[in-house]
């Protein structure tokens, strides 16, 4: 391989270096006069090195240098054996050990430059000829041999060598290297030539006043630009345009983003209102024909088919796995019988075995997650089977958070108690522990031998003390809160047994009760609306449940599942107002169908219950179909299985100024309670509030 013109040699354990400065070499600066650093040291005679101690120099392609004798001060020779103090001295000497196959550079010596060569120095005249001002013209490196063996420029033949063998090098690294561009320097010799003025000012650094400096700060001011855009200004914009009016439901700021910044949308369709709900539904008037207008606040469309409802499955609705023995029912409550279809809920009632029974049919909820209190509640549906053949229990209703329907323990002494007062009204049987008042012993429930209650007494009294097991909410003055699990029902379809017309019952439960179950009934407390199609209920209550209600007859000629493809919706519901002063109106076929006011519950002297209320509880919504004996006859010949109820929609409304949507809210809390008594919510086997504390005094 051939080499450059002036090839640099690599450096030999061997090799001698001049002891005087060369020709283009600048010597050291002028140091004081340091004759007195080694004491006693005095000229010596010449020393030879013999020629057989130095190695060969290694091939480069051209010819090494010829053998020669170096001639060295003996007063610069020292042994490092004799003269240990002396010796110590060269440790920052250049190290070129004669025979030695290391680097020929001690790195931890070569880095000390102030003593490179100087304490060597001992004779004056050696000292002077390093310490002469520098020759002019280009450096060049030291003489590895004569002239005419090395293609180095050189003006000296002579090296300065210790008695040790080692050879010193000048202090200033600069005189070991050429100076860059001169004859014999190496290409990259410039990137080890600092430059003082040029290093500073790179050092301070630069500028971002320039092209290169605005693009890179515009390239990133507009990356966060476009990030802000999407994440905030966009859903903020689609919010606004999507709806005709802006809401914040799940949110907390402009356009219902959250405090994260994101639009309260779960995925899947399952926000509080669905998304497939027209805009035309956004809104709805008052029942109460006084122009008010209410605003949606939960949908469900029941769009998305193969939907499933088991535990878990959908954050609002869940089916249950039971046997609804409360009713007596004849079937057996399977998640298997509850699924979507064709923009419906459906619900399958059929006959088939289950758990025993031979029969399965459908119920599911939205128990403890999601409630409202106050409001419209409307659905549309179809109902299952035949307007004239009896026997299908379809219903829709709502119920108080702090009763789970089908779960007996949870509902003894809550349903269906709506009542706030501390009297007999919250005892046993409704009676003093002496009897009395005596008229709610006799002439009442003919099938509870004239009892007028046989309830347990309400278990979440007025009368509750400090320390004991309720849920709140307290006044100022400490006392409880009344609370129960009362009950308002939406629909329960029914065949009139004489007639075979197909009608619904639209009722409230209340407790306790009036003697006889016999409301407070005026045309002003109990008001029917379709005097044609609607009609006050005969049947006032029993020992277990007071209750107002009316039959209004349904579309008869399309309101049923045998209709077939002439089948038609028709809209179901009721609109209410908590409290003392309110009301509840149901509706049928998307007409207000009757109304019953708070007054018609008014306090009875004579059984002892005082007012009781228009449910105050958040509630919660159930969707069934099954059947039992205690609803009505059954007609097994005639009816055809299996039997579907169709559920179009289920939404909820409120007005805007009273929007109370939670199962848990601060004014009725439900959460700590269910919490602690979570066995009785959550095992069906357990029948009887005393079941529930057996069961947790067994797992303490």
């Amino acid at each position: 391989m051939a080499l450059p013109t002036n090839p640099r040699p690599q450096r030999n354990d061997a090799l001698p270096l001049p002891a005087t400065a060369p020709s283009g070499v600048r010597p050291l600066r002028q140091l004081p006069q340091m004759s007195g650093m080694f004491p006693g040291a005095a000229p010596a005679p010449t020393t030879t090195v013999p020629q057989n101690t130095r190695p060969v120099l290694p091939s480069f392609g051209f010819a090494a240098p010829q053998p020669r004798l170096v001639s060295t001060p003996s007063s610069a020779l020292s042994s490092r054996s004799s003269t240990p103090s002396t010796a110590s001295n060269y440790s920052t000497e250049m190290l070129l050990k004669p025979g030695s196959n290391r680097g020929s550079v001690d790195a931890e010596k070569a880095g000390r430059r102030s003593n490179y060569g100087l304490r060597g120095l001992t004779s004056p005249s050696l000292r002077q000829q390093w310490l002469a001002p520098p020759p002019s013209g280009p450096r060049s490196h030291f003489s590895l041999g004569s002239g005419k063996s090395t293609p180095y420029s050189t003006t000296s033949s002579s090296t300065f060598v210790t008695s040790s063998g080692r050879i010193a090098l000048s202090a200033d690294p600069d005189f070991w290297e050429i100076t860059p561009g001169t004859p014999g320097s190496a290409t990259d010799d410039w990137l080890h030539n600092p430059d003082p003025k040029r290093d500073r000012k790179n050092d301070r650094g630069g500028t971002i006043f320039t092209r290169r400096g605005f693009a890179n700060v515009g390239c990133i001011a507009l990356t966060v630009l476009m990030v802000v855009s999407l994440f905030a200004v966009y859903p903020i914009i689609n919010s606004l345009y999507q709806s005709p009016f802006a809401t914040t439901f799940g949110g907390l700021n402009l356009g219902g983003i959250n405090e994260t910044g994101q639009v309260p949308i779960m995925a899947g369709n399952f926000a509080l209102i669905d998304r497939d709900t027209p805009e035309s539904a956004f809104t709805k008037a008052s029942f109460q024909g006084d122009g008010s207008e209410l605003q949606l606040v939960f949908s469900d469309e029941f769009n998305v088919d193969g939907r499933t409802f088991y535990p878990g499955d959908d954050p609002y609705w869940e089916a249950e796995d039971m046997h609804y023995w409360a009713t007596n029912n004849i079937e057996w409550y399977s998640p298997d019988a509850v699924t979507t279809q064709g923009g419906n809920l459906v619900i399958t009632l059929d006959r088939l075995e289950n758990h025993g029974l031979n029969y399965q049919g459908g119920l599911l909820s939205t128990w403890n997650k999601f409630c409202f209190t106050g409001g419209l509640i409307e659905i549309s549906a179809i109902l299952p089977g035949a307007s004239n053949i009896e026997g299908l229990w379809p219903a829709v209703w709502a119920m108080g958070n702090l009763g789970r329907m089908g779960y007996g323990a949870s509902l003894e002494g809550m349903w269906p108690y709506t009542y706030d007062s501390c009297d007999v009204g919250t005892l046993p049987n409704q009676t003093f522990p002496n009897g009395t008042p005596l008229e709610n012993t006799v002439d009442n429930d003919p099938g509870n031998f004239g009892a007028l209650s046989y309830l347990p007494g309400q278990r979440l009294s007025a009368c509750t003390c400090a320390g004991e097991d309720h849920p709140g909410p307290q006044r100022a003055d400490g006392s409880f809160v009344g609370r129960g699990a009362p009950e308002i029902d939406i629909l329960e379809a029914t065949v009139d047994h004489v007639t075979k017309i197909g009608k619904i019952s639209q009722s409230a439960q209340w407790a306790p009760f009036n003697l006889k179950y016999r409301p407070n009934e005026t045309p002003e407390t109990m008001v029917v609306h379709e005097p044609t199609l609607a009609e006050i209920n005969p049947y006032i209550g029993g020992a277990f449940q007071q209750t107002t209600s009316a039959l209004v007859e349904t579309n008869n000629s399309c309101a049923y599942e045998a209709s077939g493809q002439n089948a038609c919706y028709s809209q179901y519901g009721f609109e209410y107002k908590p409290g003392n002063d309110g009301y509840i109106t149901w509706i049928s076929d998307g007409k207000a169908s009757w109304t019953v006011n708070a007054e018609a519950m008014s306090a009875d002297a004579v059984s002892g219950a005082s007012q009781r209320l228009v449910p105050e509880e958040p509630m919660y919504i159930i969707a069934n179909l099954g059947m039992s004996f205690n609803f009505g006859p059954i007609d097994f010949a005639q009816l055809n299985f299996p039997a579907r109820f169709y559920i179009d929609y289920v939404r909820v409304y409120q007005q805007k100024d009273k929007i109370n949507v939670g199962c848990d809210p601060e004014a009725f809390p439900t959460e700590k309670y269910i919490q602690d008594h979570i066995a009785a919510y959550t095992n069906a086997n357990l029948t009887t509030f005393e079941q529930f504390g057996d069961a947790q005094e067994q797992t303490h």
